[in-house]
């Protein structure tokens, strides 16, 4: 490990299901969740209610060794919530707002390393408040940012999706997104091409789902991709993604070659991909990375 502080950023909510069931989750909190069992020890910054979701959740991240200090509590805000309805056997999505990690305030925040990695995604960000902070976290210390774009409609915007690409070193998305924030070029490599040449953005990453992912270099380096094994058997796509990231940061922490990093991610991913759910409190599914990976 190179020492240096991860800071995960953004929210934590449940899923809650049809017929009762709730699932915790939230990408940044996955990614936190997952940094944890690897050893990283992040400092996840969230809010959560004063209710029974929100002690929950406090129980589940003490219960896994995480650290609470980042975890803020709001009294007049709810927990955060995705209300899961089900609509010609497909799964439909309503972010509840305002809920808890909207107002996530800077006024709170723990200590924090002079120089840190910092991890965020784009729904977090969707009010003032804890947007807010986020700029504040920037302004505060001198962070490594990684931002991992997820957009769900209606929580998002072009005009405060551009301004964070100024000081963002890592960017990952895939190719769905990259169409809608470069929308005026036609193919994937003129869209990279005009991110690397209007932002300050290093390395972009973009994933092609069952296709694989590809990381591309602002220096003009050729581009390093990879491809999930064929042996894959797929239970639950949700969370790919946030396990897809949790590797990518693990990487960066461990200084590890991107091609050895790249390669790590999409193991972790594609092990996700063959359980139930987005996280498992199951420590024995991290042992065998843990034992390939020192």
């Amino acid at each position: 490990m190179t020492g240096r502080q991860m800071i995960v950023f953004g929210e934590v909510l449940f899923d809650c299901f049809p017929d009762g069931q709730k699932v915790l989750g939230g990408a940044p909190f996955n990614v936190a969740w997952h940094l944890q069992a690897f050893g990283a020890a992040p400092l996840f910054i969230s809010s959560v209610g004063e209710d029974l979701l929100g002690e929950q959740i406090k129980d589940a991240m003490a219960g896994w060794g995480m650290d609470l200090n980042g975890l803020q509590t709001q009294a007049n805000q709810p927990t955060g919530r995705v209300q899961v309805n089900i609509a010609d056997n497909e799964p439909c999505y309503d972010i509840v707002s305002p809920c808890a990690y909207d107002y996530i305030h800077s006024g709170q925040l723990p200590g924090l390393s002079k120089h840190p990695y910092l991890y965020h995604g784009t729904l977090a960000i969707r009010n003032a408040v804890s947007a807010g902070t986020l700029q504040a976290i920037k302004h505060q210390v001198t962070p490594d940012v990684f931002m991992d774009v997820n957009l769900r409609d209606p929580w998002w915007c072009i005009s405060y999706i551009r301004p964070l690409l100024s000081d963002t070193s890592w960017l990952k998305l895939n190719h769905h997104e990259l169409a809608q924030i470069v929308p005026d070029r036609s193919k994937e490599e003129n869209r990279i091409n005009t991110l690397f040449c209007a932002t300050h953005v290093k390395h972009i990453i973009l994933t092609h789902g069952e296709k694989g992912a590809v990381i591309y270099m602002a220096n003009g380096a050729s581009p390093i991709s990879v491809s999930p094994e064929k042996t894959i058997s797929v239970i639950d796509t949700v969370g790919a993604g946030d396990a897809f990231s949790s590797v990518l940061l693990l990487g960066k922490l461990k200084n590890w070659a991107l091609e050895t990093t790249l390669k790590r991610a999409q193991e972790f991913a594609g092990a996700v991909v063959e359980i139930r759910g987005a996280t498992t409190t199951d420590k024995r599914f991290y042992k065998p990375f843990l034992n390939a990976w020192k």
